[in-house]
């Protein structure tokens, strides 16, 4: 996805001042995690998303707490459930693949979850799409379910770096 359609969308300008400077704020939030720095020479950017995710372990359960804010948010803007298992989705696609070495890295910069949830929102903004209205047990579930799964792949991967670490160390000294 390119920088240029993203940064602007069409925000409500009828409906609830409160709600269209809500969802401008998300905007602006989810390019800072998923654009905040144009690749020199291009139309892409990198945002801090996919520079924390660097961090071995945490940095993948830190971006997901960021990234999980903007299911909260729409949440209170009162978006249906489906809705808000495909930003879940989302973001569990750019956690699970972003595990995958340098591949994973390269994926999570072009995905831009945070993007596309804020995409979702809009869409549903603009023009409301009648389901199921989440409740807050079921956030709490989705939500919760969302960062225990990020979890469990950060244990795995800090795993199986150690057991390469390990490897690789009794090559080189046996």
């Amino acid at each position: 996805m390119n920088q240029k359609s993203s940064p602007k969308r069409s925000i409500p300008a009828k409906d609830d001042p409160s709600k269209a400077s809500l969802v401008r704020q998300l905007r602006q939030y989810s390019n800072i995690l998923d654009n905040a720095i144009r690749v020199p020479g291009t139309t892409y950017g990198i945002g801090l998303d996919p520079i924390i995710g660097l961090i071995p372990g945490g940095g993948d359960l830190l971006g997901g707490l960021f990234s999980a804010y903007i299911i909260l948010r729409a949440f209170q803007l009162g978006v249906p459930k489906e809705t808000l298992v495909r930003m879940a989705s989302n973001i569990a696609t750019e956690t699970l693949v972003g595990t995958v070495p340098v591949l994973g890295d390269v994926f999570d910069v072009a995905w831009k979850a945070n993007v596309k949830n804020v995409d979702l929102l809009e869409a549903h903004v603009n023009a409301p799409e009648m389901g199921q209205k989440a409740d807050r047990l079921f956030v709490i579930i989705l939500v919760g379910g969302l960062m225990l799964f990020i979890l469990l792949i950060s244990v795995v991967g800090i795993t199986m770096l150690t057991l390469i670490y390990q490897v690789l160390r009794g090559l080189l000294t046996g």
